[in-house]
């Protein structure tokens, strides 16, 4: 039986994470990952990486806590194997404080993170100029050793990996059986998708081994972030801006915001400066259809525009994205 030919373009923690999962599932394949830039140059590799996802409007709410649970189950695993070191997961705890007390005070995602309760009057006299906290402990997974990890795995899987700029998903059809989009805020211009937009994200890597509790404020740009070697502060949410150039006035900002809520950062040295363009939509695309060039066919499969969220819904959309590869599979090509 001739062997199904995949492609996945895009390798952030959202591309790899389904080329892990359709390697290791689909039989019969070979799967290769295309992509300009892999880690450390991902938008990924800049990304705080807590498990705090968002809700969106559109998506049922079901749909969102199985992407939910099944990340968190994942690295959950991970955390508690000889693995967490070189795949950089570990459980974090923290604050989550907010100005004025939110609509929805225990969002879906408390059942599924440890220990979540609501902070006391006590813990809340630190933020004077915040009415309302959460407080729980979440999976912190970085990117820079995550997405190395997985390709180790894909590559363990027997997948390939191409470093190649893709511009037309139309040149694939005739090289390849499936093709799945994973190409983040760039689907804007592969697949001229127009509700796909930039969110810049600026943030700044800090020396600060003080630190092991996070801070994140309600509004969702301040926030801070122990880390293995080194705290993540940030940061920005700047709608359809597409700089990847850094503002010295966005780290000024960043650092005044939240040396307010740890008086201790002053001290911190700064180890790194890092901008990048989250995918934002207002519901992530996972969907299928079908690709035609000349007299050939592929199967095309969306998985992108998760916007902050990506690593804390990437292995549950992935399997989403697979569910829609081996359905496809299963059917005929429509009739042009």
């Amino acid at each position: 039986m001739k062997a199904v030919k995949v492609a996945v373009v895009g390798a952030g923690v959202i591309g790899l994470s389904t080329a892990v999962r359709l390697s290791e599932t689909l039989q019969n394949s070979v799967v290769t990952i295309l992509s300009e830039k892999f880690s450390p140059d991902t938008t990924s590799d800049g990304a705080a990486g807590i498990l705090l996802p968002e809700v969106f409007p559109d998506i049922p709410l079901e749909r969102q806590q199985r992407w939910f649970k099944e990340t968190f189950d994942h690295l959950q695993g991970l955390v508690e194997s000889p693995e967490a070191p070189e795949a950089g997961v570990f459980l974090s705890s923290g604050y989550h404080i907010f100005k004025e007390v939110p609509s929805d005070p225990k969002p879906y995602w408390s059942e599924y993170v440890f220990g979540f309760r609501f902070m006391t009057d006590r813990e809340m006299k630190r933020f004077p100029n915040h009415k309302f906290g959460q407080a729980f402990t979440s999976i912190k997974c970085e990117c820079p050793r995550y997405l190395p990890w997985l390709e180790k795995r894909f590559r363990g899987a027997g997948g390939d990996v191409k470093q190649e700029k893709v511009t037309d998903l139309k040149q694939l059809v005739s090289s390849y059986d499936v093709i799945v989009n994973c190409s983040g805020v760039w689907a804007n211009h592969l697949v001229g998708d127009e509700g796909v937009y930039p969110v810049r994200g600026q943030i700044l890597k800090l020396r600060a081994t003080w630190l092991k509790n996070f801070i994140r404020d309600g509004d969702g740009k301040t926030y801070l972030y122990p880390g293995i070697d080194y705290v993540t502060i940030g940061g920005t949410r700047q709608k359809d801006d597409w700089r990847l150039e850094l503002d010295k006035g966005d780290n000024e900002d960043m650092m005044k915001h939240c040396i307010a809520l740890e008086p201790s950062l002053q001290k911190a040295q700064v180890l790194e400066e890092w901008v990048g363009l989250r995918p934002g939509r207002k519901n992530p695309r996972i969907e299928s259809e079908w690709l035609q060039d000349g007299e050939r066919q592929a199967l095309l499969v969306h998985n992108y525009g998760h916007g902050g969220c990506g690593i804390s819904l990437s292995w549950g959309s992935a399997l989403d994205a697979l569910e829609l590869v081996m359905k496809g599979l299963q059917e005929k090509p429509p009739r042009q």
